[in-house]
């Protein structure tokens, strides 16, 4: 297995429930898979945390698919609480990456995680998410990121 290099700025590190907080709180975030011909491929998603896994949802087909298959590991990233700091040449920003091992979910555990972005990104019309998950059910894959290593930084100022 290969080992990822310890993080470089430890004056920045976050703690893990930070980087958590982060997660759960982040819009978007960048799944990186390696292609079948060994080459990077991110794609943004979104995504939820449950019990310290990433979920997300996807077509029933396509790139990421397709890398997955053949390589199970992954990265991911999100960064959140940016604010450029011009006379600093710099950013303020917190950010995580995770890496970890990445696999498709069904029946119950694809219901709980479905509901789990209902609540993150439509929670004020979670009943009518019902609904339309129960139409897509069919169209629509999930998976989840059993999370192996996270880490998170941040620059305040």
């Amino acid at each position: 297995m290969e080992l990822i290099k310890e993080l470089r700025r430890k004056d920045r590190a976050i703690t893990e429930d930070e980087a958590i907080a982060l997660l759960n709180k982040a819009e978007c975030g960048v799944l990186s898979t390696v292609t079948e011909t060994g080459k990077p491929y991110g794609v943004p998603l979104n995504f939820c945390i449950i019990n310290h896994c990433i979920y997300f949802h996807c077509a029933v087909e396509g790139q990421k698919i397709d890398n997955i298959k053949q390589n199970k590991s992954v990265s991911f990233c999100a960064v959140g609480n940016t604010e450029i700091l011009p006379d600093k040449f710099g950013t303020k920003y917190k950010s995580v990456i995770v890496s970890g091992e990445v696999e498709e979910v069904f029946d119950l555990n694809k219901q709980i995680a479905l509901e789990g972005l209902l609540q993150k990104y439509s929670p004020e019309f979670f009943e009518k998410g019902i609904k339309y998950i129960e139409g897509l059910r069919e169209k629509t894959r999930v998976f989840k990121i059993t999370i192996n290593k996270l880490t998170g930084k941040a620059r305040k100022q």
